[in-house]
């Protein structure tokens, strides 16, 4: 997996903000190993884990497609979303491809690692585990919620996410990357559907903590209605120390580039806004800042690729091998 010199970074989510990053880090090193989270229960996905009992293939083929290699046309058919009435409608192929390898092999595992090789991923793609779990969450209001839409679009503040059963076994691939990455990267993506799942796995945030990479936590940079309304930079992170303990980032990357009038007013609708921060309770936390124009703005407020995976490899600092 690329030369000895290139280095080696591990990236941790789900959801499109994982791919996001992944499409940016590959045109830096090809020593990537991309974590990712295995909850979801909406869409297409959900139904391949209600109907098949396999783990949701979603989120991991958003990022095989990020990492691939493959001609344009290869990567549009794992993309493609089927149309119509019939029980296909709804459906993407690239789930539906996984899920089959998963039957052929009997192992979602090497299911997986099929899948990439005929993409032709550039570095590796795991789940964060091989466990059927469930994510939970406790809202400020004393209520438990059960499954990843429900904690998603949650109405009430949530207090804590959990997965049911808890401490899922981890991937000793994902374990081994971690200990040995020069950059571990945490988002971007939903903090608590998205980021905060991986970090839930047994031994996981312990081995992020005990890891010398650096370690980097790229903010989002809106707020999403219900699940995290109204935060904070500072809040996010205190999140993230709250269920994963204080050692798993040393940076934040927050962006500094104004959102649009017209964009604001279309997200104000939703009841979402920019993330801000406060520089100095940051610092406070014992977290270096990263200010930057990192957001991309088209039809949505999102991270731009390039810009993300730039700042983030400014940090890393290869380790002699």
């Amino acid at each position: 997996m690329g030369n000895v010199m290139e280095p080696r970074v591990v990236a941790l989510g789900g959801g499109t903000g994982l791919s996001t990053l992944l499409r940016g880090l590959k045109r830096h090193t090809t020593s990537i190993t991309a974590i990712v989270t295995v909850t979801d229960d909406g869409g297409s996905s959900g139904r391949i884990r209600a109907e098949m009992g396999v783990l949701p293939p979603g989120d991991i083929r958003n990022c095989l497609v990020a990492l691939a290699d493959a001609e344009p046309l290869m990567k549009e058919l794992f993309d493609y979303r089927f149309n119509g009435e019939g029980p296909l409608a709804g459906h993407n192929f690239g789930n539906l491809f996984i899920a089959a390898m998963s039957e052929i092999m009997g192992d979602f595992e090497l299911a997986v690692k099929e899948s990439s090789r005929v993409l032709l991923v550039r570095g590796e793609v795991l789940p964060a585990t091989l466990d059927d779990c469930t994510l939970g969450a406790l809202l400020i209001d004393g209520r438990e919620v059960l499954g990843e839409t429900s904690v998603g679009g949650s109405t009430s503040r949530i207090d804590r996410v959990f997965l049911r059963p808890p401490c899922p076994r981890p991937l000793p691939e994902a374990l081994r990357a971690i200990a040995e990455a020069d950059a571990i990267v945490l988002g971007p993506g939903s903090l608590y559907t998205s980021i905060m799942p991986n970090l839930l796995v047994d031994g996981v945030a312990d081995a992020i903590a005990a890891s010398e990479a650096v370690k980097i936590y790229v903010c989002n940079v809106m707020t999403e209605p219900g699940e995290t309304q109204g935060y904070t930079a500072q809040d996010h992170l205190a999140a993230i120390f709250r269920h994963a303990g204080p050692d798993v980032v040393d940076w934040i990357i927050v962006n500094d580039a104004p959102i649009s009038d017209g964009m604001m007013r279309k997200y104000s609708y939703e009841g979402a806004e920019p993330v801000r921060w406060d520089r100095e309770v940051l610092e406070s936390m014992g977290i270096r800042v990263v200010e930057s124009a990192v957001a991309s703005q088209t039809e949505l407020v999102r991270h731009d690729p390039g810009a993300i995976a730039r700042e983030a490899m400014a940090l890393v600092v290869p380790r002699k091998r």
